[in-house]
C-alpha cells in the first residue's frame, strides 16, 4: 500500500542546488542540532512545470510582491513572465480544468487531490560522508531508503494523512543518532471571483505584437478625411487600408493571448499573485486556485447570471461562444464534484471584487474621456455613457440589495462564515502627487481622435470614487454604515483597502524620468502622439519616427493604471460579445477604433497595480487561512526602487 504512494528517487545535484537555497527553510536549529525539513514542491498547483513555480521562488527572496514584480519585468525584457507560461497551466484557454492534469509527469486530479509531492531533508550540522536511513510511514507500513545525508529525498505523500519521516545517522564510529517528524500538507482550495479588476484585464499574458506600419480606422464623421492611423498587428498581411476590409477571424490571429479569453483573465490579475504568493511564502502547503472572475461582471451578470464574453480566441470551429456562465455556479459545481470524490473538502478561501460594474463605472469613465459632440452624441444614445448622478442613484438603490442576494450565494459555499470572502476594494484610477487628481487632457489618451480626458468631469468622479463610492463598498461589505445584514458577525467579509494609499502617487497621469524610454518619447504629453497625415502615417503612424513594436507592457512605470495607449498598445482587443445589431461590418468600422482602444483594459490597473493590492491582499488572505502574516526568514514591505528615480 505504502509503495504505491511513496515513490523515493535520488534528486540530482540541480535540484540540491536550487532547493537548498530556498527562502523558506531554514538550513538548521540555532544551536546547528540535526533535523528534519520539508517542503511540497511546485506547490502552486495551477502551474504544470515546476520551473514556471521556481522562477517565482528565485525572484521573491526578501521582496514583496511588487519588487518580484518588477524583477521579473526586468528579467523579461518588459515582454512579460507569463507570456510562455500561460501554455502550461492545469486550466486551458477556455477556462476548463484539465482531469487529470499532468504535473511534472504525474497524472493528478485538480480540485481534489490524492497526494502531493514533497522534498526532505537533513539540516544542521550534517558530518560529512554521514549515511541517512529514512523511514516513511503514513499508517499502511513504513518504506525504507539510504541515502548520502547531504542528498534530498523525493517523494509523494497522501493527501489528508500524516506521514511520519524518520532518519538514523550514521557516521563512521560517532553513535546513530535518530530524528523524526510529521508530514501532513494542507491543500488550500482558492477560488478568485469578480469582475474586470479580478481577472486581471489590461494585462494579457501573452501582449499584442505590434506592427510598426499603420492600420486604418474610420471615423464616425464617414468621410474620406475621417480616417487615422494606428499601429497594426505583427504578422497580419491583410488590408490595413480603410478601402480594404479584410476578416475578422484573419485579424484575430494576430492578437493578444489571455489564459481566458472570454474573460480576459490574467496571470497577472492580484486574485492570481496573492494564490501564488501564498504557495511562494508557505512551503507545507499546496495552493489549488481555481478563477473564475471575468471583465464586465456585476453581481446580476457574472456572477449570480451569465454574462457576454469579451471575445474569443481564435480557433478551428470559427464560432463564437457569445456567453460566459455565472461564476458562482461555476464555483458550485466544481465544489460540489469535488466532494463526491473528497467529502470533506472545503472551500477555504475566495478572493472577491465586484460592484464597479453595477454603478456604471464603465459609463463614467466615457463620459470622462469621450469629448467630440459627435461621438458623445452616439454614445449617449446607446447607453454607453453614464454621469455620476446615474451611478449615485444605483450606488444608493441597486447595490445595497444585490449584495445581500450576493452574501445569500456565497454563504452556502464557505460553511457560513463570509470572513473567509476577502473583499479586496478599489483604487481611484485617477490620482497622482500624493492624491491630486489627474489634470485631465490627451496625453494618454490619444490613441483616438475623439479622446480627452475632461479635466472637470474628471474631477467630479474622482471626487464621487473617493467620497461616495469607495466608503459604500467597505460599508457593504463589512455590514456598516446601514448595510442590510441578517448576521454582521458572519455576514461581514474580510475588507482589503491598503494599498488605495499607495495608487494615490501611481494614477494614469503619474509620469517619472525612469518610464520606459519609449514611452517618454513617443507617447506625447502634450496629446500629440500619432501622425494625424494619413498618407504618410500608413507607413509611420507614430510622431516619435520610432516604430510601435519597441512598446513593452510589462516594464516599471510610475503610472500603475493603463491608459487609453497603453490598452491599444497591450492589448487590442475586438469584443466578439457584443450582440450582433452592434457588430461592425468590417475591422475598420468606427466602433472597432472606439473598442479596441478601450477594451484591452483602459483605466485598469497594470502588473505592477495588481502586485501593489496583491501585497495588501496577502496579509488578510494568510490571517483567514490561520497561516502566519510574515513567514520566518521574509522581509515584507516595498523594497527600494529596481531602476534609479523609479516610484512605488
Amino acid at each position: 500500500m505504502i509503495r504505491a504512494n511513496l515513490r523515493t528517487f535520488l534528486a540530482g545535484a540541480l535540484l540540491v542546488g536550487i532547493f537548498g537555497a530556498l527562502p523558506l527553510e531554514r538550513a538548521a536549529a540555532q544551536d546547528g542540532s540535526l533535523q528534519i525539513t520539508w517542503e511540497v514542491r511546485n506547490r502552486f498547483r495551477l502551474f504544470r512545470e515546476e520551473r514556471d513555480f521556481l522562477l517565482h521562488v528565485e525572484n521573491a527572496r526578501n521582496r514583496s510582491i511588487l519588487a518580484t514584480e518588477q524583477s521579473l519585468e526586468m528579467q523579461s525584457e518588459g515582454r512579460g513572465w507569463a507570456r510562455n507560461m500561460v501554455n502550461r497551466l492545469c486550466i486551458d484557454l477556455q477556462g476548463r480544468v484539465n482531469q487529470p492534469c499532468t504535473r511534472d509527469n504525474v497524472k493528478e486530479n485538480y480540485i481534489t487531490p490524492v497526494d502531493h509531492p514533497v522534498t526532505v531533508r537533513l539540516t544542521g550540522a550534517v558530518p560529512v560522508g554521514a549515511i541517512c536511513a529514512w523511514s516513511f510511514d503514513d499508517g499502511d507500513g513504513p518504506q525504507a531508503s539510504t541515502f548520502d545525508c547531504a542528498e534530498p529525498v523525493n517523494l509523494r505523500v497522501r493527501y489528508g494523512r500524516q506521514t511520519v519521516a524518520t532518519v538514523d545517522v550514521s557516521s563512521g564510529s560517532d553513535p546513530t543518532q535518530r530524528i523524526q517528524t510529521e508530514i501532513e500538507v494542507r491543500d488550500i482550495f482558492v477560488a478568485g471571483l469578480g469582475d474586470s479588476i479580478a481577472s486581471g484585464e489590461g494585462n494579457p499574458d501573452r501582449p499584442t505584437a505590434l506592427a510598426d506600419d499603420g492600420f486604418c480606422f474610420r471615423s464616425y464623421l464617414g468621410t474620406a478625411g475621417g480616417q487615422y492611423y494606428r499601429p497594426s498587428r505583427a504578422g497580419f498581411k491583410g488590408g490595413r487600408a480603410c478601402e480594404a476590409p479584410d476578416t475578422l477571424a484573419n485579424w484575430q490571429r494576430y492578437g493578444a493571448l489571455w489564459f481566458n479569453a472570454p474573460c480576459h483573465r490574467s496571470l497577472y490579475s492580484y486574485q492570481s499573485r496573492t494564490a501564488l504568493a501564498l504557495a511562494v511564502r508557505y512551503p507545507h502547503i499546496a495552493v489549488t486556485y481555481l478563477p473564475l472572475a471575468c471583465t464586465g461582471a456585476s453581481i446580476s451578470d457574472g456572477l449570480l447570471g451569465s454574462q457576454r464574453a469579451r471575445e474569443c480566441p481564435p480557433g478551428k470551429s470559427g464560432t463564437c461562444q457569445t456567453s460566459v456562465n455565472a461564476q458562482v455556479a461555476e464555483l458550485r459545481e466544481a465544489l460540489t464534484a469535488a466532494r463526491k470524490r473528497q467529502p470533506d473538502r472545503k472551500l477555504d478561501l475566495v478572493l472577491l471584487s465586484i460592484g464597479a460594474n453595477d454603478v456604471y463605472f464603465s459609463g463614467l469613465v466615457a463620459d470622462v474621456i469621450v469629448d467630440t459632440a459627435t461621438e458623445r452624441a452616439l454614445f449617449t444614445r446607446s447607453g454607453v455613457m453614464a454621469g455620476v448622478d446615474d451611478s449615485r442613484d444605483a450606488l444608493t438603490r441597486e447595490l445595497p440589495r444585490n449584495f445581500v442576494k450576493l452574501r445569500e450565494a456565497l454563504k452556502p459555499l464557505v460553511d457560513g462564515d463570509l470572513s473567509h470572502v476577502v473583499y479586496v476594494s478599489y483604487a481611484n484610477p485617477a490620482l497622482a502627487d500624493g492624491g491630486v487628481p489627474c489634470r485631465g487632457g490627451r496625453a494618454g489618451f490619444d490613441i483616438h481622435p475623439a479622446f480627452n480626458a475632461d479635466p472637470q468631469r474628471l474631477a467630479r468622479v474622482s471626487t464621487y470614487v473617493d467620497t461616495e463610492f469607495l466608503p459604500q463598498l467597505k460599508g457593504l461589505a463589512t455590514c456598516t454604515q446601514g448595510a442590510l445584514c441578517r448576521d454582521p458577525e458572519s455576514d461581514r467579509m474580510t475588507f482589503v483597502d491598503t494599498h488605495q494609499g499607495l495608487f494615490a502617487d501611481h494614477g494614469f497621469c503619474a509620469h517619472a524620468g525612469s518610464d520606459p524610454e519609449f514611452d517618454r518619447a513617443c507617447f506625447a504629453e502634450n496629446g500629440q502622439s500619432f501622425n494625424p497625415d494619413i498618407v504618410t502615417a500608413a507607413s509611420q503612424p507614430m510622431l516619435c519616427g520610432r516604430g510601435a513594436s519597441e512598446y513593452r507592457a510589462y516594464l516599471p512605470r510610475a503610472r500603475w493604471i493603463r491608459d487609453a495607449n497603453d490598452s491599444y498598445f497591450a492589448a487590442m482587443t475586438y469584443p466578439q460579445g457584443l450582440p450582433a445589431a452592434s457588430q461592425p461590418n468590417d475591422i475598420h468600422d468606427a466602433a472597432w477604433g472606439v473598442l479596441s482602444a478601450v477594451y484591452g483594459g483602459a483605466v485598469h490597473p497594470s502588473a505592477e497595480g495588481h502586485a501593489a493590492m496583491a501585497d495588501a491582499a496577502l496579509p488578510a488572505a494568510s490571517t483567514v487561512l490561520g497561516l502566519d502574516a510574515v513567514p520566518p526568514g521574509f522581509t515584507r514591505g516595498l523594497l527600494a526602487p529596481l531602476l534609479p528615480g523609479a516610484r512605488q
